[in-house]
């Protein structure tokens, strides 16, 4: 697994409803449309979605975030930056968690929030998430896992389970 393969699976999760091709979701995404497709492969294998590469298998997608990104993909506060809210900082955390002094973002010039910045779990996040609200929200969630406390996680848990459950019924 690579760490956009989880930013292309959480893309189809949030065009559920919608017919997406992978040269749409590749330029929603900003990554080539090849490596959509061997991210989809990569997915198949890792039984992460279905074997005709349309259908996210939720319950192993939501496994492999709560329990397998801290370590795959950690991520850890760097520099203060400005950029987009991510983790405790951003929907739906922040109206969750009161975090106190902690502002965390993903690097962007035209970014709103000054804060310590996470690196994205793809380079090309920042842009991804300013079209798709849901997609920033899953992708925000995803922040906390790779770096959250446990409070933050048990938290980011039903979150998560709300937004993946509303795919299922799709």
């Amino acid at each position: 697994m690579r760490p956009q393969d989880v930013v292309i699976l959480l893309k189809k999760v949030s065009a559920a409803g919608r017919s997406i091709t992978n040269s749409q979701m590749a330029k929603e995404l900003g990554i080539s449309a090849s490596e959509v497709s061997e991210s989809l492969e990569r997915s198949r294998i890792a039984r992460l979605i279905d074997s005709r590469k349309q259908r996210v298998n939720i319950l192993a997608l939501q496994e492999f975030i709560v329990h397998g990104l801290k370590y795959i993909f950690p991520a850890y506060p760097q520099s203060k930056v400005r950029g987009i809210a991510t983790a405790i900082s951003a929907p739906p955390m922040n109206q969750l968690i009161q975090s106190g002094k902690e502002v965390y973002v993903w690097q962007d010039s035209k970014g709103d929030l000054r804060g310590e910045s996470i690196t994205p779990l793809y380079k090309t996040v920042p842009m991804a998430v300013k079209e798709d609200t849901t997609l920033y929200k899953l992708l925000a969630l995803t922040d906390v896992f790779r770096m959250g406390r446990a409070r933050e996680i048990e938290i980011a848990k039903n979150e998560l389970s709300a937004i993946l459950s509303k795919y299922g019924e799709q």
